[in-house]
């Protein structure tokens, strides 16, 4: 394994947009795994955006996630909600729903989840 690995997401291996273009996913593959970025454009709503694409009724990856900008809304299945924002490091399990909070984008990077977040039902990434 090299001493330094360096990846771009501007260069990202591979982009995943998301329904009615509102946001993308880049993801880089490293040895230690997918690291991805997403941007959820103002208005995007994972069960209007991302569940088309997933075809569950709720976000099913776990998430482990620093947030660059912009506000995000998390409700658990279980009603359990909370709300991250700049500079928040925050985890989730499966089983949830999102959405951004304002009228500017939401970016995270997430090194856990976004392996197969956003790949077609059916497909593999």
């Amino acid at each position: 394994m090299p001493a330094i690995t360096r990846k771009n997401f501007d260069s990202a291996d591979e982009v995943r947009p998301f329904e009615d273009g509102k946001g993308k996913l880049d993801l880089v593959n490293t040895d230690r795994g997918p690291v991805g970025r997403a941007v959820f454009e103002p208005g995007w709503q994972w069960t209007k955006h991302v569940k088309p694409i997933a075809g569950t009724d709720s976000c099913q990856a776990s998430h482990a996630c620093y947030v660059v900008g912009g506000r995000l809304k998390i409700v658990m299945d279980d009603g359990t909600e909370d709300e991250v924002g700049p500079g928040d490091y925050f985890a989730v399990e499966p089983g949830h729903d999102a959405w951004v909070v304002g009228d500017e984008p939401c970016v995270l990077i997430d090194w856990v989840g976004f392996g197969d977040y956003a790949v077609p039902a059916g497909s593999t990434s």
